[in-house]
């Protein structure tokens, strides 16, 4: 069968994208390497932050919104919780401006385009932090706070699932565990070469993650780097200073990237919480990955960014998982056309931003595609920018 798109990557941009064009009667075919949602890629772990005043900048903050929106729609189709607004505390006891997914003043930015678009929101000193949230009564008093009462976490293995099914049941065709080995543009169209056989489309759209580079080759390839993430789940001590409807938080502590953390509440059942770093010097082969985490890792996250600062969480790890960004050289977001392949789109290298927009992004490229009124400019995010 011929299609009207084919969508390479089925994770969190791709399961929206598919489900998007599906709902808009397109006929869409969605291939991917694995069977998702899995947990070998980049979207998965329980909980993904999702914030309205994003400090990576201002074309970020429509996609953000819309990506709320659209979350309570495909519950209210699925009957599935999907989208906790459990609210979201920026934290820094820093002199001097963290930096964050390249903005050189994350926390800076993020309040002054919560200001701009008109975002509730509140700024707090160390006596409202303590008073509010008893687990980070351990920051100094110079500490200063962002509250985010809209913000909070979005459940990402079970959004993609319900983006898939509903895509499906609406008439999409899923192929899965099945590798794309070539993509190659043909006369009006694309040709796409699996490990299962040949499809043929009008469009292909390649949401591949961190395969991105290694399907589509130069120039794309040498713009993306694949960096190896740790999440680890710690166990608490003091399970009452994590009241129900704790927020996820953002914790800055220093002026360069890594002098941060992030993480969440405990889920419904659970007496532990997810706490993660970002890294962005060591690169990965995402063939070759090492899943494991090291207790050394382990022990320098737990020293550097928990033990003094978060009360009431131990030493003891639940569980640990590994995840990857793909990174782009100023940590923004490519979506654009395929600068040598005719009727390809690239939307990736999410340089670990991604999922909060994901939904937005999907609703996007479909509405650009079938030449609707009102989609949210994506021209912020070509590759001119790297020419």
């Amino acid at each position: 069968m011929h299609y009207d798109v084919i969508v390479i990557g089925l994770g969190a941009m791709g399961a929206a994208t598919l489900y998007q064009l599906a709902r808009r009667g397109v006929r869409v075919a969605g291939v991917d390497r694995h069977a998702p949602p899995h947990d070998l890629g980049s979207s998965h772990g329980d909980t993904r932050i999702t914030r309205q005043a994003v400090g990576e900048g201002v074309a970020y903050v429509p996609l953000a919104l819309n990506s709320q929106r659209i979350w309570r729609e495909l519950e209210a189709q699925s009957g599935e919780s999907l989208f906790e607004a459990c609210g979201m505390l920026m934290l820094s006891s820093s002199q001097a401006p963290t930096r964050g997914h390249g903005t050189p003043d994350f926390g800076g930015e993020t309040a002054a385009l919560a200001k701009r678009f008109g975002i509730e929101h509140s700024l707090l000193d160390a006596t409202g932090i303590r008073a509010r949230f008893p687990q980070f009564a351990g920051f100094s008093e110079e500490a200063s706070g962002y509250y985010e009462p809209g913000a909070g976490f979005v459940r990402p293995e079970l959004a993609i699932d319900v983006q898939l099914r509903l895509a499906e049941r609406l008439g999409a065709t899923l192929h899965t565990n099945t590798p794309v080995t070539a993509i190659e543009s043909v006369d009006q169209g694309v040709r796409v070469q699996t490990s299962s056989g040949t499809l043929t489309a009008d469009k292909a759209i390649v949401c591949a993650g961190m395969w991105t580079g290694r399907l589509l080759g130069a120039p794309v390839e040498g713009l993306l780097k694949v960096c190896r993430q740790q999440l680890v789940w710690f166990e608490l001590d003091e399970p009452e200073r994590f009241a129900a409807g704790s927020p996820v938080y953002i914790l800055l502590h220093g002026a360069a990237d890594t002098d941060s953390c992030y993480g969440f509440p405990p889920l419904p059942g659970e007496n532990a919480i997810k706490i993660a770093t970002e890294q962005y010097l060591e690169g990965c082969d995402p063939d070759a990955l090492d899943r494991s985490v090291r207790q050394a890792d382990i022990d320098a996250l737990y020293d550097a960014h928990v033990a003094g600062r978060l009360l009431g969480v131990s030493k003891r790890v639940l569980k640990s998982k590994v995840c990857t960004y793909t990174l782009t050289p100023d940590f923004n977001f490519i979506i654009d056309a395929h600068p040598h392949l005719a009727n390809v789109t690239l939307v990736s290298a999410c340089s670990g931003h991604g999922f909060k927009h994901s939904a937005g992004i999907g609703e996007a490229l479909a509405m650009h595609h079938c030449n609707e009124s009102g989609a949210v400019d994506l021209s912020p995010f070509t590759l001119a920018r790297f020419r």
